[in-house]
């Protein structure tokens, strides 16, 4: 009788873990439905057909370049706007927009009494040091042949010593305004008007690219008459993203494309790295200088800047043709079994030549379709519409 019942509750104990078993088995699977939820099935025949091919995701090398949207901008070393430091009236202008000009070429006259006064009194200080100087000559000449007082050399001497302290002010404030002895003096041709008028130069040679200013205009200081650029270097700024700031230094080299010259490409290197983060797009500013000869790139051309990147740094890197990109989402497919594969959506990173980063929603180790992924989206489209009609 023991015996008998020691078999029955063996039977029960048996029922009840067989029972456990296929209730936690029932539960995994349920599990695996629900977490991948898109599932696209195929025959062996059809993957056959489309030339399906998958690869298992490992971590890869990030060599080449990375590539981000860019626009040139004017090099503000070769950047200079012009105009009048005294207050007065355009009295003519020699210059127009997009003229080539020459670092120290008048580019317009200002006509003004503060002008006459600066250069009055500049002439009159000349003047006098031209004659305490000659007195001063003299009076050394007189004295060292036994003939002159030394109280009267002493004198001359005081009295050009202070010509020339007023000579080297009045000096330093007309060079201040932007002339020069040549523009104080009469002029060749003997025109007395030249003493009242002022000529504003250009700083650098360049292109004039602005003109704010007519004849008879008012100016004064703050006045920017003309703003003249050389475009013989630009630079050229990027936005990458933070995480990826540890992939480029300044002594990264860069290569600017563009869709006006398709065929070429822009030599430069990074000369810049922003020390802040944009707090919407979570980009930083990178600045590089390229050489322009020709003139070819003009600001505000867009373009992409590339940075070459060390084979330092590894990340998931896939085929673009893996990845299908709808509305504001990107994912690819998963191969759970040789003809099962699910959507997978995934956040994708900096670009690589033909390759993509993918920095969330894939490990190493996964198996993904790398090949005959239009398909599998359009069977994907399919099913969806086949659940709406239901």
């Amino acid at each position: 009788m023991k015996l008998k019942l020691f078999f029955i509750l063996i039977i029960f104990f048996g029922i009840l873990v067989l029972f456990g078993c296929g209730k936690k088995d029932e539960s995994k699977k349920e599990e695996t439905h629900t977490e991948q939820t898109e599932i696209v099935k195929l025959s062996a025949e059809s993957i056959k057909q489309i030339k399906l091919e998958t690869e298992i995701v490992k971590l890869k090398s990030f060599t080449g370049y990375l590539s981000v949207p860019a626009k040139v901008i004017t090099n503000q070393d070769n950047e200079a706007q012009v105009g009048s430091l005294i207050q007065g009236r355009v009295h003519q202008i020699f210059v127009k927009v997009g003229d080539y000009v020459k670092a120290g070429q008048t580019l317009l006259t200002v006509e003004g009494l503060d002008v006459g006064a600066i250069k009055a009194g500049f002439l009159k200080a000349k003047a006098t040091l031209d004659y305490s100087k000659a007195t001063f000559e003299r009076q050394k000449k007189l004295f060292d042949d036994k003939i002159g007082s030394q109280k009267a050399l002493l004198e001359s001497q005081a009295e050009y010593e202070k010509a020339l302290a007023e000579y080297k002010a009045e000096d330093k404030r007309i060079h201040s305004v932007g002339l020069n002895d040549e523009d104080v003096t009469m002029g060749k041709d003997g025109d007395e008007h030249t003493s009242g008028t002022l000529p504003v130069k250009s700083h650098l040679d360049g292109i004039v690219i602005e003109r704010n200013v007519v004849v008879g205009q008012f100016v004064d200081a703050s006045t920017n008459a003309f703003k003249v650029i050389n475009t013989n270097t630009v630079w050229i700024d990027g936005q990458i993203y933070e995480k990826d700031l540890a992939k480029i230094n300044n002594k990264t080299s860069a290569v600017f494309t563009t869709m006006t010259y398709p065929n070429e490409k822009f030599i430069g290197r990074i000369i810049y790295t922003g020390q802040t983060v944009d707090e919407q797009s979570r980009t930083i500013t990178v600045r590089g200088e390229f050489s322009n000869p020709d003139n070819k790139l003009k600001p505000q051309m867009f373009g992409d800047l590339k940075f070459s990147i060390g084979s330092e740094v590894k990340s998931i890197l896939l085929p673009v043709e893996a990845l299908v990109k709808d509305a504001d989402q990107s994912y690819l497919f998963i191969s759970i079994n040789d003809t099962t594969f699910g959507k997978r959506v995934v956040t994708t990173g900096s670009s690589v030549d033909d390759l993509i980063e993918i920095t969330s929603g894939l490990n190493q180790g996964e198996s993904i379709v790398s090949k005959g992924i239009f398909y599998l989206k359009s069977e994907l489209k399919k099913e969806e519409l086949s659940g709406d009609e239901h």
